[in-house]
């Protein structure tokens, strides 16, 4: 944890009251985000209790398994919430621009411009919680390989139609999840414990209500008191006043109405469905409104200039993925081969680097907590040299004083980035330090000063200019190429196999199976 971010939980516990961690808010908000808060069968998180699904806010859809237990029942429940989310996702296929991209020719194997299409906008679902997001994950998995009976009349328990797809769109959801700065599937403590810092611990950050109790207390309470109250606060019958829909339910609410109200449907006693649903609405409805109020908090932040950047690459991977779909490609296999994995594990850390630096560059905030590592430092121009580099066609490098109170890590010729307007970047490299008592060094300029012997103007600092240099790349380059499967070495699984192995593999038998 950053020591600026440890400051700021120790100032919201002295104060009860959440602490901002940014400026600007880091993560693209939707104008009509699909949020989805489900619930789960304590013990068991592959079956479904119930959901409230939705763009409106004061009129979400509710879904309700009586029975989890009942086959029939879940798979209705997920073609209902199929017939609720595909709409949405397919609503953003077809509103589309051209981009120009550069693509390796077959013929020449040079890279040439083309045309390409991506959609204009993207979908984006915000479940309440981590868990959630998890849950997408699961779900996807559970459903992506189910086969309907139009795919495979001979097939046991058939899925209903559309449940598949729903099952891809919820794999590529969390695929994205796990991509550092990615938005197609947010959670709202993600992106709330993100720009806000509260005096309580991670985990119990991972209860919305408690954490925007923090954050928009009542009038006249402290945000810790809220807090405590979202979280442990009953009414007379025992129940939580703020159920978490964590998706799990509360234990007294399993014991005292769940379990009661799903004996009276299994004797199938009147009323017992329409029962049922509004103990499950009961216990969705506040997470749903946290949601919408979480909401309402992060739009009150400007956007950082990089979100829309971030934004982009979550667009070319809807459309990429949205283009995988209409192909008719399988859906996205079990496990990747070595080949995929070190890949995504690459574009991974890549975007992680990435998304540090442009929320530093975006926010002064954030750039604080990167001064005080010493990885950045901020000061004011005492003093500019000219000088040029020796060669047959000597190019200024000038050299430029600066007083600073930071402490920066630095080596000498220790490369260093300034920011210009405009997003470009200006190298320069560490010198020495004139006087490490009062924080007095030099960098010499290397770049972003024109191609003439004499530097443009403006990209000089000039005497009394404040500037701030950064010891970490603004855009940072990705790793080195990866092979493609058919060149995989044999240490890495090896090529795929074209003819079947000599080998027969061992018969199945019943032990093979729980």
């Amino acid at each position: 944890m950053p020591l600026i971010e440890t400051l700021a939980r120790m100032e919201a516990a002295a104060a009860g009251a959440a602490r901002p961690l940014a400026t600007v808010r880091h993560r693209h908000l939707s104008e009509h985000p699909l949020v989805f808060v489900p619930l789960t069968t304590s013990g068991e998180a592959g079956a479904p209790l119930g959901a409230l699904v939705g763009t409106d806010r004061e009129k979400p859809l509710l879904l309700a398994v009586p029975q989890p237990r009942d086959r029939d029942l879940r798979f209705a429940f997920l073609a209902e919430l199929a017939d609720a989310v595909l709409p949405y996702v397919d609503g953003f296929a077809d509103g589309i621009e051209w981009e120009e991209r550069k693509e390796t020719d077959p013929e020449t194997g040079k890279k040439v411009p083309v045309q390409v299409e991506l959609c204009a906008d993207a979908p984006q679902l915000i479940v309440p919680s981590g868990a959630g997001i998890e849950f997408v994950r699961l779900m996807g998995r559970s459903m992506r390989f189910r086969r309907t009976a139009e795919q495979d009349p001979e097939t046991p328990y058939p899925a209903p139609p559309h449940v598949p797809l729903l099952g891809r769109w919820f794999t590529h959801f969390g695929e994205r999840a796990q991509v550092p700065g990615s938005c197609l599937l947010l959670s709202m403590t993600g992106l709330l414990t993100r720009h806000w810092a509260t005096g309580q611990s991670a985990l119990e950050d991972q209860h919305l209500g408690a954490l925007l109790s923090w954050i928009d207390p009542p009038p006249g309470v402290s945000g810790r008191a809220a807090a405590e109250r979202a979280e442990s606060a009953r009414d007379a019958e025992g129940q939580l006043l703020c159920p978490p829909a964590g998706p799990a339910t509360d234990p007294a609410f399993d014991n005292r109405l769940l379990a009661p109200a799903m004996a009276r449907y299994d004797a199938a006693l009147p009323g017992a469905h329409e029962e049922l649903r509004r103990l499950v609405e009961g216990q969705l409805r506040p997470t749903w409104d946290a949601v919408w109020q979480g909401n309402d908090l992060l739009r009150a932040l400007p956007p950082g200039a990089r979100v829309a950047d971030r934004w982009k690459r979550d667009r070319w991977s809807y459309t990429a993925h949205r283009d995988r779909v209409r192909a008719g490609e399988p859906p996205q296999p079990k496990r990747d081969d070595a080949v995929t994995a070190a890949r995504k594990l690459s574009s991974r850390e890549a975007a992680q680097t990435q998304l540090d630096a442009q929320e530093a560059l975006d926010d002064p905030l954030v750039m604080a907590a990167r001064r005080l590592a010493g990885e950045a430092f901020a000061g004011t121009v005492t003093g500019v040299g000219m000088a040029y580099s020796e060669g047959a066609r000597p190019m200024p490098r000038p050299l430029v004083t600066l007083r600073t109170d930071d402490r920066p890590q630095l080596s000498e010729g220790a490369k260093v980035h300034r920011p210009l307007p405009g997003g470009k970047t200006q190298p320069a490299a560490f010198v020495a330090y004139d006087d490490p008592a009062s924080g007095s060094l030099t960098v010499r300029l290397t770049g972003g000063m024109g191609r003439g012997k004499v530097p443009e103007p403006g990209s000089v600092p000039e005497p009394g200019e404040a500037v701030c240099w950064t010891l970490f790349e603004h855009a940072p380059r990705g790793g080195p190429e990866r092979p493609e499967p058919e060149d995989t070495p044999w240490t890495h699984g090896g090529p795929p196999a074209t003819e079947p192995s000599g080998d027969a593999p061992d018969p199945m038998t019943a032990e093979d199976f729980l």
